[in-house]
């Protein structure tokens, strides 16, 4: 392995990311996640867990029509207890008793539409994995609300000292009695 090589897994890895043959994966986004806590602790808001995995169920043909539209088109079927399957789920923040989770998106996996960049190289390959990033988003969104999970995801850039009072009032909402479950926040 050359030496350039060398030093950049080697600064990957400090940085926190984990480097596997084949490809790089990001190590969690500490940071935002931090800054939320911070933002929890500061504000009194208790009751969430971090990183907890849910298990809730997930049709197969959500799963068929997500992968290919033109064969789910042809056999429509109707949802059953056998067509529906384990589908885990890792929220950021889940508060367990409301029923609530809360995603952390960063600016440029999820494609923010503030903030994201496309790459100039391999421009085809990005396209298509932030384009599927967004999917699954979608995807697990509607699958939690399905299953009765309130579902909030905070941008990046949301989490910037600034304006925390923006970001507490649409958390605020999420934990008022009235609000119903499945719902989007505004």
């Amino acid at each position: 392995m050359p030496r350039k090589i060398r030093q950049l897994v080697a600064d990957l890895e400090q940085a926190g990311f984990v480097v596997v043959p084949g490809g790089i994966r990001g190590h969690g986004n500490k940071d935002t996640e931090l800054a939320l806590i911070i933002l929890f602790r500061r504000h009194g808001i208790t009751g969430w867990r971090r990183q907890q995995v849910l298990a809730v169920r997930s049709s197969r043909r959500e799963e068929a029509q997500t992968r290919n539209r033109k064969s789910e088109i042809r056999n429509r079927k109707p949802t059953t207890a056998s067509t529906l399957r384990a589908f885990k789920v890792r929220p950021d923040f889940v508060f367990p008793k409301q029923r609530v989770a809360v995603f952390v998106d960063g600016c440029f996996w999820h494609a923010c539409p503030k903030h994201s960049t496309k790459p100039r190289n391999n421009a085809a390959f990005w396209a298509k994995k932030l384009a599927a990033n967004q999917a699954r988003d979608r995807r697990v969104n509607r699958t939690l609300r399905q299953n009765g999970w309130r579902v909030i995801r905070i941008w990046e850039h949301d989490l910037a000292p600034r304006h925390p009072a923006r970001l507490l009032a649409r958390l605020s909402r999420l934990f008022t009695p009235g609000a119903k479950r499945g719902e989007p926040p505004a």
